[in-house]
């Protein structure tokens, strides 16, 4: 029988499954390879390998009642959209509140996360981890949460942009960035148009002589600030459950509400894809940084050449002094032996975003490891109690054949999907 649960990571994904541990009376132990909770949300000032880390103007893109845990709202005095310490701030709260902070080990990194030799009958595991001071421990658990996130591993593609090792300036992947200062009165290139690009090209605009913002394939634009000054997020929420239901048809109304609001073609914004696609980019304020001229669109990079940037339209640009690769993240599970991190297409091969389908009896759930359009928080709670109640038997899962019937037909769906919406975005808005 499941009684003690391991719980890698002390971000928002892991204080959520210590709680649904604890809710069915489980004993979990969380590991933390820092000395504090909130692993993204928690801002340093120097970034740290192998952590999340955060630029100082950050912002949440969801609202506070969005965001928060379904047993724990947000205090009424915070913003709908909270500055990271806020986001920290709630952190901490919710531990203090559920008495999560007894059962973390901090500095405590896991190394290795193996079967023990009698896996099949007892489904434990040895988990082995590293102290400060590099003592290691094995301790041995009856199940596993990896609740570490996915934005700890920067996607620096180089070899896509030829020339870079020659650039006479500086390069960086956005990881590194923490704000706007030395960047005074430089040229900057900003490649990706991503949440994190739109965020830092805006930051350093305004006190850069010039920014540029390099995007491969556009990006639909939607505001914190939805309909009557309500948050964005709440009055899109009919919008996503007529898409779902409705789609494609949906999706041609909310693509051509959201041109009416912002002409994407007329900002070099407009995307190649449809809007489900992939994740839109949340930003306020870079409508009036291009209007501006402080924030300059450009196409993809296609070769640097010294100090000059050359574009895939043919363009120039010169006497660039800094370029911020915001070119995303890879993922990362070094600890997880090898077999279950198979991938299906570019995501780990996982039912339903969490469990792998071959492990038997399933003890190990992935929490958080998701992206949607949504607030991470409440989709790692369900996430969270699902696997908990797995782990005691409550709730049984399929076989595993229909398990990878299940992952293969996601997966299938998916690409179908972004086919499709491809061919829908550039049929004309009526």
């Amino acid at each position: 029988m499941v009684q003690r649960v391991a719980v890698v990571g002390a971000g928002p994904s892991g204080l959520t499954s210590l709680k649904a541990c604890l809710d069915e009376g489980l004993h979990p132990t969380c590991f933390e390879s820092s000395r504090d909770i909130g692993g993204l949300w928690r801002f340093k000032e120097e970034p740290e390998p192998g952590r999340a880390n955060i630029y100082r103007s950050v912002i949440i893109n969801s609202s506070k009642e969005m965001m928060s845990f379904s047993d724990f709202p947000s205090p009424a005095d915070f913003p709908n959209n909270m500055h990271h310490s806020e986001v920290l701030l709630y952190l901490r709260l919710y531990a203090q509140a559920f008495q999560l902070l007894p059962h973390i080990l901090f500095q405590r990194t896991v190394v290795s996360v193996r079967q023990r030799p009698d896996f099949p009958v007892t489904g434990q595991w040895e988990i082995e981890t590293e102290g400060e001071l590099g003592q290691r421990e094995t301790h041995v658990f009856d199940a596993v949460i990896v609740s570490t996130g996915h934005f700890t591993q920067p996607h620096l593609p180089l070899h896509d942009f030829p020339g870079i090792e020659g650039f006479d300036g500086k390069y960086f992947h956005s990881w590194e960035y923490r704000s706007a200062d030395g960047l005074q009165g430089k040229r900057v290139v900003v490649i990706g148009i991503g949440n994190s690009g739109g965020d830092i090209a805006v930051d350093i605009s305004r006190v850069a002589e010039k920014v540029y913002l390099s995007s491969r394939s556009g990006a639909w634009l939607v505001s914190r600030v939805g309909e009557g000054g309500l948050p964005g997020d709440l009055n899109s929420r009919l919008d996503l459950a007529l898409g779902a239901l409705l789609s494609p048809w949906s999706t041609r109304a909310l693509e051509s509400k959201l041109n009416r609001a912002f002409n994407h073609s007329l900002y070099c914004l407009q995307p190649r894809h449809g809007f489900f696609e992939r994740i839109p980019l949340v930003n306020d304020e870079l409508p009036s940084r291009i209007l501006s001229g402080r924030v300059q669109m450009r196409p993809n990079v296609q070769e640097f050449i010294g100090s000059s940037v050359v574009f895939e339209d043919g363009s120039v640009l010169d006497k660039v002094d800094v370029v911020v690769f915001a070119t995303g993240y890879n993922y990362s599970f070094p600890f997880l032996p090898p077999d279950l991190q198979a991938k299906s297409g570019h995501r780990l091969r996982l039912y339903r975003h969490i469990f792998p389908p071959g492990l038997s009896p399933p003890t190990l759930a992935v929490v958080g490891f998701i992206s949607a359009l949504g607030a991470i928080n409440p989709l790692a709670e369900m996430q969270a109690r699902w696997a908990t109640r797995v782990f005691k038997g409550l709730t049984a899962l399929p076989t595993q054949e229909l398990m990878l019937q299940d992952i293969e037909k996601d997966t299938a769906a998916m690409n179908q999907r972004c086919v499709s919406l491809s061919a829908l975005s550039v049929i004309p808005s009526r």
